[in-house]
C-alpha cells in the first residue's frame, strides 16, 4: 500500500480534472518503463514467528540497519520510521510488518533482475544479525490472524476497524497476505483501455500460474491460493474486477467516476489522518465532508484517494496488475516478464486481446471465483487453464523478443518467463511444489517452509 501524502495542492474544480489527472500518465511508447512491487513475509529465526515492530531485533530495528547501511532517508508517522526511500526506490511496510520493495520505473527486465538482487543481497546484509528472515509466499502459512502484529501507521488503524464492516476476509487481506505487481505504462486513453482490459481477463490465468498460499494455520485447507480466496470478500466495493472496465466508453473519465463511487478511508493533513471512512469523495469535492466541513479536495486527495482502491488491474497514471501471489524471485521477475511481454509489443497486446475477446465479463468472473481452489487445473474451454497459459506465453515471449533488450550474456528478457513456460508444460505451481513437500518430507510439518522459501 503506498504511503498518502502527494504534495498537489490543486482544488479539484470537478470530474474533468481526475480524468485529466490519469490521462497525463500517458506517455511515447519509447519512454515506457517497468517498476516492480513485491512483499514478504518476516519471521524470526529462533520460532518462525511474525516480528513485531517495537521488538528487539523486530522490524524498526530492521529499517534502521537498513538506512545505516543504505543511507535512505526515512518515511515518517508520528515520529515512527515506516518506510525508507532512496534511488527512485522506497521500502515499505504492510500492515502486518510485510516488508515491501516497490522498485523503481526502470528500462527493462534485466534492470530490474538487478534491482532485485540488490535488494537480496541488502536483507542478507542484515537480517542475520537480526534474527529475522524473509520468506515471499501469498498468505502466512502458520499464524493466525490474532498472532499478526500491527505496524504504526495512521491509515492501518482506520483500515482495521473499517474492514469488518465490508467484508468477512479484510483483516486477513491486511495482516496475512502478501503479493506481487508490475507497473506499466500506456501512450493514449485507447492503449489504456486495451490493456486494461487485456490485463483484467488474464487476472485469473495470473492467479493460478502464482499460486504459493496453499495452508492455513498450519495445515492445507484445499486452496492454491488463500490470498486470492481472500480477496474474494474483503470490500468488493472496491476491489476484484469491475464492470466498468468491460463497459462501451470506458475510458478515463469512466475509471475517475467509478473511483468517486470507492467509499473514502482517509483525509491526509499535516501527518494526521482524518477517520472518513464510508465518507463520499463526491461530497468532499464539494466542500461537505463531515469531518473536514467547508474544505474542498485536492488532486493530493484523489491520489491518495485512488490507492485506496483495490481492484486486481488498477489504474493510476500507470496500470497495475495485482492479481498474483508473492512467490520466489524467478516468479516475481516471471510476473514483469509476463505483462512486459503482453503490454509493451503492439502485435503481442493485439494477439493477446484477439485471444481473450470471447470472453465475456461472467466468464472472467467465474474464473477468478475458480482459481484460487483449482489453479490451473481450473476448466477452460475444452482443456484447462494450463492450455491458455501456454498460449498467452508464446505472446508474451513474441512480445518480448521483439523487443530485443539484452543483458551481457547476450540472452533476451524471455529468459525470465522460463518458469512459467515450464509450469505450462505440466511442471507444479509453488503451491503444488509445497503441498507436495507437506505430504512427503517435510512430515506434516508446515514450519519448515520458512527455511525453504526464505530468501
Amino acid at each position: 500500500m503506498s504511503n498518502p501524502g502527494d504534495a498537489d495542492s490543486r482544488i479539484i474544480e470537478d470530474a474533468r480534472d481526475l480524468a485529466a489527472y490519469l490521462e497525463s500518465g500517458c506517455k511515447p511508447a519509447d519512454s515506457f518503463l517497468i517498476g516492480t512491487e513485491h512483499e514478504a513475509f518476516g519471521f524470526r529465526l529462533r520460532d518462525f514467528a511474525p516480528p513485531s515492530y517495537e521488538e528487539e531485533g523486530g522490524i524498526a530495528a530492521l529499517l534502521a540497519a537498513v538506512q545505516a547501511r543504505e543511507g535512505w532517508e526515512p518515511i515518517l508517522d508520528h515520529g515512527n520510521t515506516i518506510g525508507l526511500k532512496g534511488h527512485g526506490a522506497s521500502l515499505s511496510l504492510e500492515p502486518g510488518g510485510q516488508f515491501e520493495l516497490s522498485g523503481a520505473p526502470l528500462a527493462d527486465l534485466h534492470a530490474t533482475k538487478a534491482e532485485l538482487d540488490a535488494h537480496l543481497a541488502r536483507l542478507r546484509g542484515v537480517v542475520p544479525g537480526l534474527g529475522l528472515g524473509f520468506a515471499p509466499l501469498g498468505f502466512h502459512p502458520v499464524a493466525t490472524r490474532a498472532q499478526m502484529p500491527m505496524m504504526p501507521k495512521g491509515r492501518y488503524k482506520l483500515m482495521r476497524e473499517y474492514m469488518p464492516k465490508v467484508g468477512t476476509r479484510g483483516l486477513d487481506m491486511m495482516f496475512r497476505t502478501c503479493t506481487v505487481q508490475v507497473n506499466l505504462d500506456f501512450c493514449s486513453e485507447a492503449d489504456m483501455v486495451r490493456k486494461m482490459r487485456v490485463g483484467s481477463a488474464l487476472q485469473p490465468l495470473a492467479t493460478a500460474l502464482f499460486a504459493n498460499s496453499p495452508f492455513y494455520e498450519g495445515k492445507p485447507n484445499g486452496y492454491l491460493s488463500n490470498r486470492a480466496l481472500v480477496w474474494t470478500d474483503t470490500d468488493n466495493a472496491r476491489s476484484g474486477i469491475p464492470a466498468v472496465i468491460f463497459e462501451d466508453g470506458f475510458g478515463f473519465d469512466a475509471y475517475a467516476n467509478w473511483l468517486l463511487d470507492v467509499p473514502m478511508y482517509f483525509v491526509y493533513r499535516d501527518g494526521e489522518f482524518s477517520d472518513a471512512t464510508g465518507a463520499s469523495f463526491r461530497d468532499f469535492m464539494a466542500g461537505k465532508l463531515a469531518v473536514r466541513p467547508g474544505e474542498r479536495a485536492t488532486m493530493g486527495d484523489f491520489a491518495d484517494h485512488a490507492t485506496t482502491a483495490f481492484p486486481d488491474v488498477r489504474l493510476k497514471k500507470y496500470i497495475e496488475t495485482r492479481g498474483a501471489d508473492s512467490g520466489c524471485p524467478a516468479m516475481m521477475l516471471a510476473q514483469s516478464a509476463l505483462w512486459t511481454g503482453i503490454f509493451y509489443d503492439k502485435a503481442a497486446l493485439e494477439a493477446a486481446a484477439a485471444l481473450v475477446k470471447p470472453l465475456s465479463y461472467a466468464d472472467i468472473l467465474a474464473l477468478r471465483a475458480a482459481v484460487p481452489a483449482s489453479g490451473v487445473n481450473t476448466a477452460f474451454g475444452a482443456g484447462t487453464l494450463r492450455d491458455l497459459a501456454r498460449e498467452v506465453l508464446a505472446i508474451a515471449a513474441d512480445g518480448l523478443k521483439n523487443r530485443a533488450r539484452k543483458n551481457a550474456a547476450g540472452e533476451d528478457e524471455r529468459v525470465y518467463l522460463r518458469p512459467l513456460q515450464e509450469i505450462a508444460a505440466g511442471a507444479p505451481t509453488q503451491a503444488e511444489h509445497w503441498l507436495a513437500r507437506y505430504h512427503g518430507e517435510w512430515g506434516g510439518d508446515v514450519r519448515k517452509i520458512f527455511a525453504e522459501a526464505a530468501f
